[in-house]
């Protein structure tokens, strides 16, 4: 790499002065008044913690602000700055279960502590259905639906229609379709379609099936919409119908669990009844688990899937269901016969 001109090989006698002066000014820019100073350090802190809130902002992954504290000490120390965490995007907070550790639930708490909404959702959902907080759980979700997250307010609706946490006396299917109707305001699609299957069915609301199937209309096209553009991002992927973070993470949890449970069980008989008491719900992508035995509604007809709304019964009979109830039914009917 070429040296850096010295300042005396710049100096020019004659009428260049004021050339000279400019060039000398520049170096001292690049080379601080030392000739040795990083030009990055003699940036102020309120311009770098700007930048970096703009890359949490803007962050793809985890990793994007990961990269970018591990550049320098001082980023590394001005990344976990509250006004940098604060702007973490969904996807910054969106970690896996596979790579779950204290450090990043303390990296997810401090991000909620500053006021990451989308922290404070992904953070919720994991205390309230993977670790068994309920009250923090609940308590971060209501913080972030405080906020107008709307993943959260239709989070906590369903919390509502199911009296999770509690007991079936604890449900309130009002206040989970008020809930239900903020959320779809603000252009949540899974809300949008449970209020829709609400106002049909005439639970927690006044029955309209007109309005009900209007909703179910507008929820399909913004699906629509929502698939078209993901396939231009991702070439051609199929966006998942149910491609929200915190599911993601659940769906993981529990299929881990899952796998850890059979080998620890593997000679040893029966590892306990409490994974097979409580259900997951059947629409494979959302990933929400019982907390009390027979919280979520059943199929009427063969009684094997559970759900936890009727958005995500409706959307597994399009997908799955309808080929598998009939067989079911027709079991669930012989066992019944045979005794």
């Amino acid at each position: 790499m070429r040296k850096p001109t010295r300042r005396s090989s710049l100096v020019k006698k004659g009428s260049g002065g004021r050339t000279t002066a400019v060039l000398l000014a520049k170096q001292e820019l690049v080379l601080g008044h030392g000739g040795g100073v990083d030009a990055f350090d003699r940036l102020p802190d309120d311009l770098v913690i700007a930048v970096l809130a703009g890359v949490a902002a803007c962050a793809a992954g985890p990793a994007d602000l990961a990269a970018a504290a591990l550049t320098c000490r001082r980023f590394r120390e001005l990344a976990a700055h509250p006004a940098v965490l604060s702007r973490a995007s969904a996807a910054a907070v969106s970690l896996r279960a596979g790579r779950w550790s204290e450090a990043a639930h303390q990296f997810l708490r401090r991000c909620a502590a500053a006021g990451s909404l989308h922290a404070c959702y992904f953070l919720g959902m994991v205390r309230f259905y993977c670790l068994g907080s309920r009250a923090t759980g609940a308590a971060l979700l209501a913080r972030a639906a405080s906020g107008g997250h709307a993943a959260a307010l239709y989070a906590l609706a369903v919390l509502q229609f199911n009296g999770s946490g509690g007991g079936k006396a604890d449900k309130d299917p009002r206040a989970g379709v008020t809930l239900c109707a903020r959320a779809a305001w603000l252009g949540h699609v899974p809300a949008l379609r449970e209020l829709g299957h609400c106002l049909q069915d005439g639970y927690g609301a006044r029955r309209d099936a007109a309005a009900g199937r209007h909703l179910l209309l507008h929820a399909a096209a913004r699906e629509l919409v929502a698939i078209s553009s993901a396939r231009c991002r991702r070439g051609g992927r199929r966006a998942e119908d149910g491609d929200d973070a915190a599911s993601r993470f659940m769906v993981e949890w529990w299929a881990l669990s899952a796998a850890k449970k059979s080998a620890a069980a593997t000679g040893e008989g029966d590892g306990g009844n409490d994974a097979a008491e409580l259900r997951l719900c059947s629409q494979a992508p959302c990933g929400r688990r019982e907390t009390r035995r027979h919280e979520f509604r059943r199929c009427s007809a063969c009684g094997s899937a559970s759900y936890c709304s009727r958005a995500c019964q409706a959307l597994d009979w399009k997908r799955a269901h309808r080929g598998q109830c009939g067989a079911a039914a027709a079991r669930w009917l012989a066992a019944g016969d045979a005794y």
